[in-house]
């Protein structure tokens, strides 16, 4: 098993389309799915819930180690379980998004993590999500996508999905809130947000999820990787 099962990396940063598109196309390959993004939410959840600080790595290397999660699937909705206890809503808020980005530039957190996202790997195949997706956890995968648009695209749309969901956030707070995040991402020692040389590079500002995802699937079915970095 392991090496000698596909992989699909779709990467970039937040509000860029990846966990839709990824979720579409697992379902259209009949694929396992990874959310790596999730973890590292669940990580920080846990971590305030049990009063362990942001920044403290050995504490938070141990937690992640024992992280105790499930993603059960279900046909109508995503569900997310921390503890036996569903966190779906808590895990998808702003400032566990937040929380998350400032555990993630841990080497600590990781390496702890790493494993677990690895174990993920099984037949038929695996989509996975996340931001090092491509470079670090699956340097060998069959395809790499990364998505990226601009950061007011992004604050819009994040703007919308919060406010369909009965939530009001001030547009310009998310928009602040989105350029740290990339930042801290972008400059992070450990892995930092950024696409691998053999990826495929789709900016998704002026596109819909159905033209994205046409045209990963069209990456997909012609072979897979080597864009060396192009954008499409």
């Amino acid at each position: 098993m392991g090496a000698s099962v596909p992989v699909i990396t779709i990467d970039g940063p937040s509000g860029v389309g990846k966990g839709t598109i990824s979720r579409l196309l697992a379902a259209w390959l009949g694929w396992r799915l990874l959310d790596s993004g999730a973890l590292y939410r669940l990580l920080a959840l846990d971590a305030v819930a049990r009063g362990i600080a942001l920044d403290d790595e050995p504490a938070l290397f141990s937690l992640g180690c024992r992280l105790d999660c499930e993603f059960p699937r279900l046909e109508d909705r995503e569900c997310i379980l921390l503890n036996s206890r569903e966190v779906t809503r808590k895990v998808r808020s702003e400032s566990c998004g937040n929380n998350a980005s400032k555990l993630a530039a841990l080497p600590g957190v990781r390496k702890a993590l790493l494993k677990r996202q690895r174990d993920f790997r099984a037949p038929p195949g695996l989509i996975a999500d996340g931001r090092d997706m491509g470079t670090d956890v699956f340097p060998d995968a069959y395809a790499k996508i990364f998505l990226t648009a601009t950061p007011q695209e992004r604050a819009g749309r994040r703007h919308k999905q919060l406010k369909e969901q009965g939530t009001d956030v001030n547009l310009a707070s998310l928009l602040t809130e989105i350029s740290e995040r990339d930042k801290r991402d972008r400059e992070r020692l450990a892995s930092p947000l950024r696409p691998a040389i053999d990826a495929v590079l789709i900016d998704t500002t002026d596109l819909d999820i159905d033209t994205v995802l046409s045209r990963v699937m069209s990456i997909v079915t012609k072979g897979g990787g080597g864009g060396g970095g192009v954008i499409i």
